[in-house]
């Protein structure tokens, strides 16, 4: 045998020996057990049913509650004007004021003019009872009584025709004075001092600002989803304080901040402009010191949808599988997946119309690494009402608003 040859056998022989030994050191280690995995940490919350109003924003202008056009009712020579151009003024206060010379000079007329007519009236009547006893006694003829009826009866409507000339004077020289209809901010002048004013002319207007109201125009959807809500509301026989709140309307102003006062959405429009496919609407505010203005661009929060015993949860906490939407759930120390119904987001919150509890602990992350029916150990575990800013759960909580994304 070769010395090349008795090399290679001693190599094989040293290669079989090595795995042999290998086999047997892993039929010696056969019965010990392989290292468990931890159970995955998971922090989870629980969260209390919630009674939710979905709010939209609109774009819309203020406009005055009335604009109500201030005009001469009287003919006659304009001699001053009693207000500032821009001033706020109350209902009735006076405004302008026409020469009242010629209405004084005219109801002094009148009233000589009444005094005759109630003279002749006076002598009427004292001739009829005459002639009447006369035609008692048959004295006279029956023509001659029914004279003296019908001027007595003609005295007396001129006494009411004179009575009427009297009042018809007397009211143009109050109208001489020409009062604000209603209180509000006045605009400019149209007829200066020293013209002559015509019954009807337009002296100025009037903006009445309190209340005052924004005009602006909502999505179709949005209007039959809030057209339905009310209905429903109403057929269930809501307080009118619960109908109230549902149709409150909150105004945020140019700079930011939310109006104090909400508002109340009086109108909304039966018919859909077909060109936007959208519905007009009105809401109406309290605007006592008139801080809102004419004209002024604002944003308004309507409350579109109502939704009742509904569950916020973290937009994360929701993942969405083969089956649809669902989250994980802790149950005895394992994780499940639950199907759920989704509704809005509101504000960055997931509302659940469907699938789960209130005593469901939810897991709100970590979801990359769950599967169904992993153990699982909870971390820390907190209740949503403190999320939302809630006190005591065993209370009901009162309704939440929150703006729906766009």
């Amino acid at each position: 045998m070769t010395s090349r040859l008795r090399g290679r056998l001693h190599v094989r022989r040293w290669v079989f020996a090595a795995s042999l030994l290998l086999a047997l050191s892993a039929c010696g280690q056969g019965d010990v057990e392989a290292p468990q995995r931890p159970p995955t940490l998971v922090d989870v919350m629980q969260f209390e049913p919630r009674t939710v109003i979905v709010e939209q924003e609109y774009a819309g202008r203020m406009r005055g509650s009335r604009e109500v056009e201030v005009r001469a009712r009287a003919e006659g020579i304009l001699i001053e004007r009693l207000f500032s151009e821009g001033q706020v003024v109350d209902e009735g206060e006076p405004l302008f004021v026409l020469d009242p010379a010629p209405f004084r000079i005219a109801l002094q007329s009148a009233e000589a003019e009444r005094a005759t007519a109630q003279a002749t009236r006076d002598q009427a009547r004292r001739e009829y009872d005459r002639i009447r006893g006369l035609l008692d006694q048959n004295a006279i003829s029956r023509r001659e009584y029914d004279r003296a009826l019908a001027e007595r009866e003609l005295a007396q409507a001129s006494v009411a025709r004179a009575n009427a000339s009297v009042a018809s004077a007397a009211l143009n020289l109050e109208w001489s004075t020409v009062a604000a209809p209603v209180a509000g901010v006045t605009g400019l002048e149209t007829v200066s001092e020293g013209n002559l004013v015509s019954r009807g002319n337009l002296l100025t207007t009037i903006s009445q600002l309190d209340p005052i109201h924004v005009r602006f125009s909502m999505p179709e959807s949005d209007a039959l989803l809030r057209r339905a809500d009310l209905r429903e509301l109403t057929a269930e026989g809501v307080t009118d304080e619960q109908l109230a709140v549902a149709r409150s309307v909150r105004l945020l102003l140019p700079d930011g901040s939310v109006y104090p006062t909400p508002g109340d959405l009086d109108f909304t429009d039966s018919a859909v402009d077909p060109r936007t496919g959208t519905v007009s609407a009105r809401a109406i505010f309290e605007n006592p010191e008139y801080v809102l203005a004419p004209g002024q661009f604002v944003r308004v929060r309507v409350p579109v949808r109502l939704l009742r015993d509904v569950l916020l949860i973290p937009r994360d906490a929701v993942r969405h599988g083969r089956t649809g939407a669902q989250v994980f759930v802790v149950e005895q120390d394992l994780v499940h997946a639950r199907d759920v119904r989704l509704g809005p987001i509101v504000e960055g919150q997931q509302t659940i119309l469907e699938g789960l509890a209130a005593e469901d602990q939810v897991v709100v992350s970590g979801l990359a690494a769950l599967r169904d029916g992993l153990p699982v150990a909870i971390r820390s575990s907190r209740s949503g009402a403190e999320d939302m800013g809630g006190g005591d759960t065993s209370v009901t909580p009162s309704p939440v608003r929150l703006v729906s994304n766009p």
